[in-house]
């Protein structure tokens, strides 16, 4: 019995010893998993890095390359495109007009009523109607024609509110949010399309001219007075309530800026100066690209993968469209190389664009004590449950880097506006007051990335200058802006001065 007891004294006690090895080992396994993971986060942390000295090496770069595609088309990635907008709203235009707004599967028709300087933006009515997919690869006529039909049916519903002026013509401004060769206030040729649409013949062809043909064949007595897109129609709204508005940045799915430039200094304009001795630059920075951008494999790898390798670099590493996936690439390689999430990776971890930035933005604004909604996210998108606190401490950590590099160059790139206009110092005994009219989902709603921005902005500027800039949220400045626009550049405005 004896022999028997010690025996499976022996047996239980190597037992033991192996269990407690493989959980040694497990554990070392786990560590050494967590430390390669943590290196990964490290590492593109480090990669991100965008201090003050590098920011400042950004905007003047950006100032550089404003220059350069002033001087001459082609000169820059940044086209600098002319805008033939030489006169923004006042606050004194009065009257009848209308909006519409095509930049995707659904276009917007508005109409408002101007009061002037007293009544501002009076009462405002506006619908939406969404395109059937047929169109958007079909004939210019068959887009125009069902855009008119729509249109003259809104305006068939004008109540006693809104009435144009006897003899009057409406007039309406035309927010086209596609890539467009402007060639006057109120013509441009269509340079291709994007979005989804492909409508071949209309290539080439002048929109506003397309437009009016189909207004014609309906009916309607209507006179496009501006052709816009949505950063121009934001900087005109944020002017119409604010004199001091001489910069727009739209921050959303995309991103561009626009600016106010003084018409001397824009050597590729070959016409008479304009009387207001300014105009308007649509500057298209999302192309900006340069060496001092903190750019990683991921947006290298996001950008070969891209429909549009080598282009909108800026874009990329700063808009709404991009930021959730750069987020997914580097748990995807924290997943395949660490096993982040176990032992086999997650396979919508591989899908593109799958994590979207309002995601992003709900994990990072997480405060409840276990992260509950960065555990229900990584469970209803990526299909990964039961993830640990540790686990979900690391993905808010991933968000916040990606959203501060994003903020931080978003900062940098509005500093180089300033310094072009030569704002970013406060000349003796100069009032000065520059205000920045912003829009779009990604300012407006993921507050971490639009605070940091703003701290970041005043960081760069220093306390004097920093008090003299102010940034406004311009709400839906491409729809009341062409209105507006409309107004500014009335063919009846010469009546009534």
């Amino acid at each position: 019995m004896g022999k028997v007891a010690v025996g499976a004294t022996v047996v239980c006690a190597a037992t033991a010893v192996a269990v407690a090895a493989l959980v040694v080992r497990h554990r070392m396994r786990s560590s050494g998993r967590w430390a390669r993971a943590m290196g990964i986060l490290r590492e593109f942390e480090e990669k991100c890095a965008a201090p003050i000295g590098k920011l400042r090496q950004v905007a003047d770069a950006m100032t550089v390359e404003m220059h350069a595609g002033l001087a001459s088309e082609g000169g820059s990635k940044l086209k600098m495109i002319i805008t033939f907008v030489d006169t923004l709203p006042t606050g004194d235009e009065k009257g009848l007009f209308y909006a519409l707004d095509l930049g995707g599967t659904n276009f917007r028709v508005l109409r408002v009523h101007l009061g002037g300087k007293e009544g501002h933006v009076g009462k405002q009515e506006f619908t939406e109607v969404s395109i059937p997919p047929r169109l958007m690869t079909g004939t210019s006529d068959e887009l125009f024609d069902y855009i008119a039909t729509e249109l003259a049916k809104f305006v068939e519903a004008e109540g006693e509110d809104f009435h144009v002026s006897v003899g009057r013509q409406r007039e309406l401004g035309f927010t086209f949010s596609f890539p467009v060769k402007q060639t006057s206030i109120s013509s441009g040729t269509v340079v291709k399309w994007t979005k989804g649409f492909s409508i071949d013949d209309a290539v080439g062809e002048d929109v506003v001219a397309e437009l009016t043909k189909a207004m014609e064949r309906k009916g309607l007595d209507m006179r496009v007075a501006a052709l816009v897109n949505d950063t121009i129609g934001t900087l005109a709204g944020g002017r119409y309530y604010d004199n001091d508005v001489t910069i727009a940045v739209i921050l959303g799915t995309g991103t561009n800026a626009a600016y106010i430039e003084r018409a001397h200094a824009i050597p590729k304009w070959h016409g008479l100066l304009p009387k207001s001795g300014e105009m308007v630059i649509n500057m298209e920075w999302g192309n900006f690209r340069s060496s001092h951008l903190p750019i990683t494999e991921y947006d290298q790898a996001l950008d070969v993968e891209s429909l549009n390798p080598g282009e909108q670099i800026f874009e990329k590493m700063i808009s709404g469209m991009y930021l959730g996936d750069i987020v997914r690439r580097v748990l995807h390689r924290m997943a395949e190389e660490a096993a982040f999430f176990g032992d086999t990776v997650p396979p919508n971890l591989k899908v593109p664009f799958i994590l979207r930035t309002p995601d992003v933005s709900a994990m990072h604004h997480d405060t409840s004590p276990d992260l509950r909604v960065v555990g229900s996210k990584l469970k209803d998108i990526f299909g990964i449950s039961n993830t640990s606190l540790k686990i979900r401490k690391v993905v808010v950590k991933l968000c916040d880097i990606v959203a501060t590099r994003g903020a931080r160059l978003a900062a940098a790139g509005i500093l180089g506006i300033i310094k072009k206009q030569g704002r970013d110092t406060i000349r003796d005994g100069e009032k000065q007051r520059t205000v920045i009219a912003m829009d779009g989902g990604l300012f407006e709603h993921y507050t971490k990335f639009s605070q940091c921005m703003e701290i970041t902005l005043k960081e760069l500027l220093g306390e004097g200058v920093a008090g003299t800039i102010v940034i406004e949220h311009a709400n839906d400045g491409s729809g009341i802006g062409a209105a507006l626009l409309a107004a500014s550049h009335s063919q009846y405005l010469e009546y009534e001065s």
